[in-house]
């Protein structure tokens, strides 16, 4: 589905004459941005891939990053660290095939520090946002039961509607299929 035929859907299953398109769009977006607290599935895996041509300290997240699911150097995974550790590790700083990363904001931190190389991020991201009615993105198309009675949930609390539970019910029902 798209977005315009999930907030068309969304509106039909809530039956309210007073509902604005301000608030659906509310309602679903905050729908997303749960499913993507929550979900962790092929369908948000993504694959970032840098080519190292200098000696590299860092990397910085994409935008759309939620959570690691690993990094490698070539062919070998790396090791998450505490910040504790890398910091011990960095008191002899050297280059070379790097085994160890921390996290620091938007920044992964290696330790050795690469001179050359690919390095392969597997994460979990963001789904693409939708706008126009047209938009879709995989969530969209594979799951728009679970965005709608996301949705509908939100909606429910907003309007103090007594199908809340049933709403949250769907919700997590479609959740657990996925």
């Amino acid at each position: 589905m798209n977005y315009g035929q999930i907030k068309s859907h969304f509106q039909d299953l809530l039956n309210r004459s007073d509902i604005t398109t301000a608030l659906t769009t509310r309602f679903i977006d905050q729908s997303i941005a749960r499913i993507q607290r929550q979900l962790r599935t092929p369908m948000s895996e993504r694959v970032l891939e840098v080519t190292l041509t200098g000696q590299t300290e860092s990397v910085t997240l994409p935008s759309d990053f939620i959570e690691i699911i690993s990094l490698y150097h070539s062919e070998y995974e790396l090791e998450r660290v505490s910040m504790r550790r890398y910091r011990e590790l960095i008191g002899n700083v050297f280059t070379g095939k790097p085994q160890f990363f921390t996290r620091q904001a938007e920044k992964l931190l290696l330790y050795p520090q690469p001179a050359d190389g690919k390095l392969v991020l597997y994460y979990h991201g963001e789904f693409p946002a939708l706008s126009a009615d047209s938009d879709e993105n995989v969530l969209t198309q594979s799951a728009p039961d679970l965005v709608i009675y996301g949705a509908l949930s939100f909606g429910a609390d907003f309007y103090l509607d007594n199908r809340a539970e049933l709403f949250e019910g769907r919700f997590n029902q479609f959740l657990l299929e996925l």
